[in-house]
């Protein structure tokens, strides 16, 4: 019965969002952007299919050995003064983060961008416990003060004009509704100067995670990854286990790679490779860096033979941006933290088969997504899979296995397609699956005759 509640709500906040023109041309203009930019940024290869090939390879050999990868990430990492805690789910994960935050005394936090605390709902946990937090990347900070979540995986404001975004600094800091989008920006580079320098702890993510020098690698356009590991005398780092790549060498492969699909540049702005907290001589950097090591579902998605190759994804977020479906639904529609073609295969595993499954149906199945994808994962097979999937673990209501049964008896049988006229055959089709095949679309109309009835009448003439 949830399950059915949320297919509901996904579909009327689908069809809200998919009819709104404002909305839709907002995405238009943004997404555009990022096609002329990503176009650009590949014709920078060589041999761009060679590359994705590599990279796919890599890291998929990478999931299927992750337990030796996560022991050599683990022993390099804490022999070079970093902590590592191992994390199950979600409560564990902020149970022990805001253990290291009390034991540290804690009062303020600067977080860079990262899908993984957003994946947790740290930004909760900290304002429940008094602990004021401010998102430093400026897609971030601006659905931050918006009350909102993430609308995307590399954009997380896309969503929004910068009309949108001056009226919001209007309404939150009192600054001009007329604010160009410069001014916007270097309003909030002066704000977070002082958030950066005064906070007693940073949290980021990590982009990968290095097992041959037990490194994090952290990849931004802004700079405010490399303030929130830097100034503050506390650094909490979240992954997911699947982050793991095997040597520093890798990163000549990956970050290219991440930088050209995920915005179209030949490399990100800022790249930081940490390999633990500050040591006796050095000025900069965490007195103590902590690294949480996060399951919350990934386990369940490992141990699916087909499914766990979408634990290679590097979280460019071009299956997004090339989707048909999620262009006119939009990021929120969702209801998850990673939304798109990725989300929609990871998601069920990680956040509950029986409460998103219909995100697996949610797709035109075109394969773009996959045509467009880094490191090879063939999405639109795998969202086949999970509907599979679904069906063989009886995630289904009794009204969709009868209508299953009675129309497959059907048309496996030729005497009973024969039986009825045309007009009844749709009579009875727009009867059964008209609410489904949903109202802005006609539903095809079966021909008064069939085939085999024209053939037979033909012959007999």
């Amino acid at each position: 019965m949830k399950s059915s509640i949320e297919n509901s709500s996904f579909l009327a906040a689908s069809e809200k969002v998919a009819f709104d023109s404002e909305h839709r041309e907002k995405i238009k203009f943004n997404m555009s952007r990022y096609d002329n930019a990503v176009d650009k940024g590949k014709k920078r290869y060589r041999n761009l299919e060679i590359a994705r090939e590599r990279a796919g390879f890599l890291k998929y050999k990478v999931i299927n050995e992750l337990d030796r990868y996560l022991i050599e990430f683990e022993d390099n990492f804490t022999a070079n003064g970093g902590k590592i805690i191992w994390a199950q789910n979600s409560d564990e994960a902020i149970n022990e983060i805001l253990k290291i935050a009390s034991n540290h005394n804690v009062k303020s936090a600067v977080k860079s961008k990262s899908m993984t605390t957003e994946e947790i709902e740290l930004n909760d946990a900290f304002v429940k416990e008094g602990i004021d937090v401010v998102e430093t990347d400026l897609g971030e900070f601006i659905v931050q003060k918006a009350g909102q979540k993430p609308y995307h995986i590399v954009t997380p404001a896309m969503h929004m004009s910068k009309k949108d975004v001056a009226l919001l600094y209007n309404e939150k800091f009192g600054t001009s509704e007329d604010l160009t989008p410069e001014e916007l920006t270097q309003y909030t580079r002066e704000l977070l100067r002082n958030k950066f320098t005064s906070a007693d702890l940073g949290v980021t993510g990590a982009n990968f995670l290095i097992a041959d020098t037990g490194s994090i690698a952290l990849t931004e356009n802004e700079g405010n990854g490399m303030l929130t590991m830097s100034f503050p005398k506390v650094h909490i780092a979240i992954a997911g286990i699947e982050k793991i790549i095997p040597k520093l060498e890798d990163l000549d492969l990956y970050w290219p790679l991440l930088a050209v699909h995920g915005t179209g540049q030949p490399m990100t702005v800022y790249n930081s490779i940490i390999s633990g907290p500050r040591k006796n001589g050095e000025t900069d950097g965490p007195e103590n860096m902590y690294l949480i090591l996060l399951d919350n579902g990934r386990t369940n998605l490992l141990k699916e033979e087909r499914q766990r190759q979408a634990l290679s994804c590097i979280r460019c977020g071009a299956c997004l941006n090339s989707c048909p479906v999620y262009k006119n639904i939009g990021g929120h529609t969702y209801n998850t933290t990673y939304s798109g073609p990725i989300g929609s295969v990871i998601t069920p595993f990680m956040a509950g088969e029986k409460k998103f499954k219909h995100l697996s149906f949610a797709s035109t199945l075109c394969g773009k997504c996959t045509t467009v994808c880094p490191v090879k994962i063939p999405l639109h097979e795998l969202l086949l899979v999970n509907r599979n999937h679904s069906v063989k673990k009886g995630q289904y209501t009794f009204l969709e296995k009868q209508t299953i049964s009675i129309s497959s008896r059907a048309l496996r049988s030729r005497k009973m397609l024969d039986l009825l006229s045309g007009g009844t055959k749709n009579s009875l089709m727009k009867f059964a699956v008209s609410k489904s095949w949903g109202p802005r679309r006609e539903l095809p109309e079966i021909a008064p005759k069939s085939f085999s009835q024209i053939w037979k009448e033909k012959e007999n003439k």
